[in-house]
This record gives structure tokens, C-alpha cells and sequence, in this order.
């Protein structure tokens, strides 16, 4: 009986790796290009952006016909948070609605975008000194994903997966694992996280031209300043330093995000702004690309 274990356990390991070895050979021989992939960060804001049409959601719109058809999509939304880190490999994930009080249309979208199970496998055995397990039940697409992406792909045709957000680790890790997933650029695969750099929900001002707090606007310029010098090194290391920061970000989740992001930068990139501007006073929806 152990012997039959142990060789099931070999069987399932060569399994794993053959699945992961034919994901990078399919991405290699299919590549139409040696081009890298940018990386995006998007201020996604109220899930109300899913479903809306405005100033944000238009900029969102015309991405798709400026970025580079990647062969799939991994996603770090501020709404998965975990304890160690994930990436869903299911190949049909489900449409999470992961809010309540909104509309009934809202919660009627849904985002059927395919998965990619050797993608999720190949991360999990190629990315060193992080464990990264698969979840192949749980999770889905959240709202930090789909709000976005049926704007840029509508169609729901690229295959989408989701790396969450291990909240017991520090900052410094996010950026860390960000680094260690920049080879994804290379073989096809776009990086986009969805998150805030200003998210203060307390500070909420619903009227439909709320004026913009004096410290949103000046942490989201801090942000902007030190993402042109590319001295990410302080985004990493001194967001809360500052009354502004602290304001800005109460909490970790919707920040996180965007040092996947630099963490998979390199230093050829160029750096675009897709949008600025702060909604309901106390949210950032600044977006960003690096190419």
C-alpha cells in the first residue's frame, strides 16, 4: 500500500511539471513576437464603474486597442486576501459578487472569461522561495477583476487568473513576488493589479461632485512623483510615514497591488498615466502603465 502511494505521489509530481513544461512551450511557440507585455495598474473604484459609463470607464475602454493581445492575464485585486498566497486554477472560474447594496444590474453581470490551469500550475513550480499553492475550488474572478476587464476585453475571451494577497506578510514581500513574476511578461502574459492608492472608505463623500480631500490629493501626487523619479523604493518602504499616507491607506489591501506591479518592472520601461482623478473625495482612480 505505501509503495502505491509513493508512486502515485511521483505520477502526480511529473504530472505537475510536464503541465507546467507544455505551458511555456505552448507560450514560446505560439508567441507572434519577442515583445514584452506591459503591466498595468488600474484604480478600479466603486464596483458601480462595472456597469457605468464615465470619464474612468472610457479611458478603460480604449486600452484594449493600445495594449498588445497577451495569451492570458494575471490579476492582483485588493479583493482577495488570503492567508499564504494563491492562484486560482480552475478553468472556468465563477463571476464573484463580493459586495452588497448596489443595484440588481450589477449583480447580474457576469464575466465569463476562461481560466488557465497550466499557467497557474507553472507559476506555482517556477516561482522560487514563495510558495504558491493552487485553488482549484474557492475563488473565482472578484469585482477588483471583472469590473475592470469587461471594459478592456469585453468579450470575455482571454484567459484570466488571480494571484491574492497574503495579508500576514509585510510590504516588502508583495514587491519581492512582484519581481519574481516579471518573466511572466515574456512569455505572453499581462500583470495587471486593481487596487487604489488613495482608498479611505470612512472619508466617503457620496455627492456627485465631491470635492476631493486635501490629503488624497496629496498623497496620490506623492505617488505620482516618486513613480517618475522611479524611486520605488519609498513606495515601498515609506507610504505611512506621512499624516497623508496613513489617511490614504487604513488599510493594506487596496495598495498592495500596485507593488506587483513595480516589483515587475524593468528599467527600460516606460511609465504612462491612463488616468487620474479621485471619486467620491477619498479614492484614488489614478491608472498607470508600464511598457
Amino acid at each position: 500500500m505505501l509503495k502505491i502511494c509513493r508512486r502515485k505521489a511521483i505520477v502526480g509530481a511529473i504530472l505537475t511539471l510536464a503541465s507546467a513544461t507544455l505551458w511555456r512551450k505552448i507560450m514560446t511557440d505560439t508567441k507572434s513576437s519577442k515583445e514584452r507585455m506591459p503591466i498595468l495598474f488600474i484604480g478600479h473604484g466603486s464596483p458601480m464603474n462595472a456597469i457605468e459609463k464615465n470619464e474612468f470607464t472610457e479611458s478603460l475602454s480604449k486600452l484594449s486597442s493600445a495594449l498588445p493581445r497577451p495569451k492570458a492575464v494575471l490579476m492582483i485585486s485588493a479583493h482577495w486576501e488570503t492567508e499564504g498566497t494563491w492562484v486560482t486554477g480552475m478553468n472556468n472560474p465563477k463571476t464573484i459578487h463580493d459586495f452588497y447594496g448596489f443595484p440588481k444590474p450589477l449583480f447580474d453581470v457576469q464575466y465569463p472569461a476562461p481560466g488557465d490551469s497550466s499557467l497557474a500550475i507553472d507559476i506555482s513550480s517556477s516561482v522560487r522561495d514563495f510558495k504558491i499553492e493552487i485553488d482549484k475550488n474557492n475563488w473565482g474572478l472578484d469585482h477588483g477583476t471583472w469590473s475592470v476587464l469587461r471594459h478592456i476585453y469585453p468579450e470575455a475571451d482571454v484567459p484570466v487568473i488571480q494571484l491574492s494577497l497574503d495579508k500576514t506578510k509585510s510590504i516588502e514581500y508583495h514587491f519581492e513576488l512582484g519581481q519574481k513574476i516579471k518573466y511572466l511578461r515574456d512569455n505572453g502574459v499581462m500583470i495587471i493589479g486593481s487596487g487604489n492608492i488613495v482608498h479611505n472608505l470612512g472619508e466617503l463623500n457620496w455627492g456627485e461632485n465631491a470635492k476631493p480631500h486635501e490629503w488624497a490629493i496629496e498623497f496620490d501626487e506623492w505617488v505620482k512623483g516618486k513613480l517618475v523619479e522611479r524611486n520605488f523604493n519609498s513606495l515601498v518602504t515609506d507610504p505611512l510615514k506621512s499624516r497623508e499616507g496613513k489617511l490614504s491607506i487604513p488599510t493594506l489591501e487596496h495598495y498592495l497591488p500596485l507593488l506587483y506591479v513595480l516589483g515587475a518592472s524593468g528599467k527600460d520601461d516606460k511609465l504612462l498615466f491612463d488616468y487620474e482623478g479621485i471619486q467620491n473625495s477619498s479614492i484614488s482612480m489614478r491608472c498607470l502603465r508600464l511598457t
